[in-house]
């Protein structure tokens, strides 16, 4: 594992501090990015599965009609206080109805005990589904619920990146916690540094339930806010990835990290696809003493100490 102090140089334009997630192609370029990832890496079999899994997402965003928003009272609400308009204990009833399609999507092409779960799912009544996205939610994990999860995470994905999509952009705020998502309030996966005309060299923060991305100031942690013990590190030749696009950014003060993707190393990295497919880099910086500070949910129950 290399360790580099960070250096850059930000761009003269002003950026967009929030980008909405654009639903028309999210989940079809994830499970392209699964794809690519899948060939040739240890871990194969399971990234071209969740390639599907993130295909069936896609499946089911482009069935999803228009979803009901808070409405203006409590947006402005939110907005007065600082709060995220989108409560993620206020499910729309229709994330069930995407959970079971996505499981009868993947059905007999899923893995012995994959598919074990989607059955379960398939046969499981709303009153368990729900008790299973509150666990999801709330971070206080079973065991015995675990091989569920990572689908009900997929509906809810599904469910809450169409419902940030249909928010204001120019009505959002960035919340006083640097890594909380200012849409629904979930801790980020990742960081992705983008490419574009204003955004060009930003870190923007990507939600992990949400997809929406938030501009935070490179060499500050996520965590605590500190500028002054953050560095970087990465795995020379990582499976699937160019050198240097996936490093993890550790901070001495709070001994947390946090994945960073560079999209001027590789355009079609992506956070959760290309954080899942560098364990290796998660197995070193947890060596070396540093916790995780962000789930990914689709590996939900990895990170739960």
């Amino acid at each position: 594992m290399q360790s580099q102090p960070i250096n850059f140089q930000p761009p003269t334009e002003e950026a967009a501090p929030i980008l909405l997630p654009v639903t028309a192609t999210l989940f079809a370029d994830r499970a392209d990015r699964f794809a690519v990832l899948a060939d040739g890496h240890s871990l194969g079999d399971w990234l071209a599965f969740l390639g599907q899994l993130s295909r069936a997402q896609h499946q089911a965003m482009k069935a999803l009609p228009v979803l009901a928003l808070p409405d203006a009272a409590t947006l402005d609400q939110a907005r007065t206080h600082g709060m995220p308009p989108l409560n993620m204990t206020v499910r729309p009833p229709v994330w069930r109805d995407v959970l079971r399609q996505i499981a009868r999507e993947l059905g007999n092409d899923a893995p012995d005990g994959a598919r074990k779960s989607l059955d379960a799912l398939l046969a499981a009544d709303d009153v368990w589904l729900e008790k299973l996205a509150d666990t999801l939610l709330s971070g206080e994990l079973e065991a015995g619920d675990a091989a569920e999860l990572p689908f009900v995470a997929a509906a809810l994905q599904v469910v809450f990146t169409q419902l940030a999509s249909q928010l204001d952009a120019s009505h959002l705020q960035k919340l006083d916690a640097h890594g909380v998502c200012p849409c629904c309030g979930s801790p980020a996966v990742a960081s992705i540094v983008r490419l574009g005309a204003t955004i060009n060299n930003l870190r923007y923060l990507h939600c992990s339930l949400c997809n929406t991305e938030w501009n935070v100031p490179r060499a500050t942690c996520t965590s605590c806010d500190t500028d002054k013990e953050v560095a970087l590190h990465e795995v020379e030749g990582s499976n699937g990835q160019k050198s240097g696009a996936v490093r993890a950014e550790t901070c001495d003060a709070c001994k947390s990290y946090l994945k960073i993707v560079y999209q001027e190393k590789d355009p079609r990295v992506d956070p959760v696809a290309d954080d899942l497919a560098t364990l290796a880099l998660d197995m070193l910086v947890d060596e070396a003493g540093y916790e995780r500070s962000g789930p990914n949910l689709l590996l939900i129950g990895a990170y739960s100490g």
